[in-house]
């Protein structure tokens, strides 16, 4: 039987060579750069990706990397941003999101539903922000 994959957009902590890549990056198969409807805020460490009204009424985009994993990086990225199932508690939802460029990308993304009073960010792409500020890593 073949392995089952998922393809999920990541844009913050999970892209390589930043803080976290290390829990994907045992399971990803595949990677191809995307873009996504939705706009980023600054939580400190890391960012969170907000699709609400005001990113739509902007026609915000956020640009990111989209994965392919099998079951198992599914879950560790699962856990790492606290979604513990659809209709539950947590911290980041995982839904459904479409490339905006190349409609044959699509797949999961971890989302906030509002900015949760954080800080928002102009910049599309999380490291170009980090650059901006003079980081080089989350600190």
């Amino acid at each position: 039987m073949p392995e089952k994959t998922f393809a999920v957009f990541i844009y913050g902590s999970l892209l390589p060579g930043h803080g976290n890549h290390h829990v994907a990056a045992p399971y990803i198969r595949l990677t191809q750069p995307g873009v996504i409807a939705g706009r980023l805020v600054d939580y400190g460490p890391y960012p969170a990706l907000v699709r609400d009204a005001e990113a739509q009424a902007k026609g915000a985009s956020v640009c990111g990397l989209w994965i392919t994993v099998d079951e198992r990086g599914l879950r560790e990225m699962d856990e790492l941003e606290q979604f513990v199932g659809i209709e539950e508690e947590n911290d980041y939802d995982r839904v459904w999101a479409e490339d905006l460029e190349a409609s044959e990308y699509r797949g999961w993304v971890y989302v906030w539903e509002s900015p949760r009073g954080c800080p928002a960010i102009e910049e599309t792409y999380w490291p170009d922000y980090l650059a901006r500020r003079g980081k080089k890593e989350y600190e």
